[in-house]
């Protein structure tokens, strides 16, 4: 019995029906004739009461339904999820499906509602864009039943607790996989790189066809087979490229939701992935007050995967990155010359020239791309028109704050070290795109 009520709920048409009634009832006072007729309506939404509840409660399992869940989650991105729900009353019925979120959504009035027909299934879909690395528990499935009716509603419960990993953007790794071995990279904002030189290593010599480069013809070759030959080059592979994660106090600011380390870990997965393809070797590590979470530049099948676990672990941390230890530990672990791509954030001239001298020294033996960030914020409040003193005020120093950015791009490139100043949302396009020029330059 106290299973029955605590699924049982009464619904708000019923209760507007017994407001009507009261109401009425309160007019009877007047108009005696009224009684016989408003005590024949209160037996009757009483009956009906009666008779919803019992529709709804004579079959057992009248309802079933499942959660379809994903291996694991794709950090901000939207995932798509599917709740399958099955009616087995011999009538169409109203549903309204509680699916119980991870408490990192902080939903608390998620709710979906459709029509049923009777004996039939319906596939409910919808995303959800988990913005924290982790362990997202998912709670019970309620689904809520009524009748044509309306005055009652049952609840069906299934216990549908679920634990799914929330790993970086693997979404994006797909995505961009596919950018950057198809014509379309211009589609996506990377631009087409003009190889300049010959930085490639010879592969085999072949007959020519239309289209191929006069400049590559082997003369001597074509000569012995009385037709033209090509020298046909691929890339230079085996290149280390390392992604170097400042996981201090500087990465933890957060735009449309994801923390800047975040943005930076989305990026890694990406580009070791497409340097794996490209057939060098990708690794990657992190700082902060020491280095941690090294994956040395391999070039085996295990890598993305070892990679993968490694980012799904890291975060960040309220210490100074420490840029001494850096130079320090790249030097004496990093023997071979390789490409770094050192994710991390500068604000001020004064804080890039307290490291601007270990940067210096890491660019000496390796080819280091500083990455960091535009607040794109600041460039929305510089955008919005100032009406009064206090905006004009906010606005100049926002304008300050932004110009200074470009002031760090210049004193970087003009010790010789390349710069990426980019959007968060922008970042992995643009680091694939300084990927692709560098070796299409054939800078490393």
């Amino acid at each position: 019995m106290n299973k029955f009520f605590k699924s049982l709920y009464l619904q708000q048409r019923l209760f507007i029906a017994l407001g009507i009634l009261v109401v009425l009832f309160v007019f009877a006072f007047f108009f005696e004739r009224l009684i016989d007729y408003l005590i024949l309506g209160l037996f009757t939404v009483i009956g009906l009461l009666i008779l919803d509840i019992l529709f709804l409660y004579r079959t057992k399992n009248a309802i079933k339904a499942s959660r379809n869940l994903p291996d694991k989650l794709s950090n901000g991105d939207k995932n798509p999820l599917e709740i399958l729900v099955t009616n087995l009353y011999n009538t169409a019925v109203y549903v309204k499906i509680i699916d119980e979120l991870p408490v990192q959504f902080q939903e608390r009035d998620f709710e979906m509602k459709d029509i049923i027909q009777s004996e039939a299934s319906r596939t409910f879909s919808y995303a959800i864009r988990p913005t924290e690395r982790g362990e997202y528990h998912f709670g019970g499935l309620q689904i809520f039943a009524s009748s044509t009716l309306g005055f009652a509603q049952r609840k069906f419960s299934f216990n549908q607790d679920a634990m799914v990993p929330n790993y970086p953007s693997f979404l994006q790794l797909r995505k961009y996989e596919l950018m950057a071995f198809t014509n379309k990279l211009r589609d996506y904002g990377l631009k087409k790189i003009r190889r300049i030189g010959h930085t490639m290593e010879f592969e085999q010599i072949k007959d020519h066809v239309q289209g191929d480069d006069v400049r590559n013809i082997n003369w001597k070759a074509s000569a012995k087979r009385n037709q033209l030959m090509i020298n046909q080059y691929q890339d230079e592979k085996s290149q280390p490229v390392y992604s170097v994660i400042d996981k201090g106090r500087v990465m933890k600011m957060p735009f449309e939701g994801l923390k800047l380390v975040d943005y930076a870990i989305n990026s890694t997965l990406v580009i070791s992935n497409i340097a794996l393809k490209k057939g060098d070797k990708a690794g990657m590590f992190s700082f902060s007050d020491k280095v941690s979470n090294q994956v040395m530049a391999q070039k085996r099948a295990s890598q993305m995967n070892l990679i993968l676990e490694t980012l799904y672990n890291l975060d960040t941390d309220f210490k100074e990155s420490d840029f001494a230890r850096l130079y320090i530990d790249v030097k004496r672990s990093i023997t071979q010359r390789s490409l770094l791509l050192l994710y991390t954030n500068f604000e001020t001239m004064d804080a890039l020239h307290r490291q601007l001298p270990y940067l210096q020294a890491i660019a000496k033996n390796h080819l280091l791309v500083v990455i960091f960030f535009e607040n794109t914020e600041l460039k929305e409040l510089v955008k919005q028109p100032a009406v009064s003193t206090q905006e004009i005020y906010q606005k100049t120093i926002a304008e300050k704050f932004l110009y200074e950015k470009k002031l760090i791009v210049n004193e970087l490139n003009k010790y010789g070290i390349q710069t990426i100043l980019t959007e968060p949302e922008q970042l992995t396009v643009n680091t694939i795109n300084k990927y692709l020029e560098i070796k299409a330059r054939g800078l490393l």
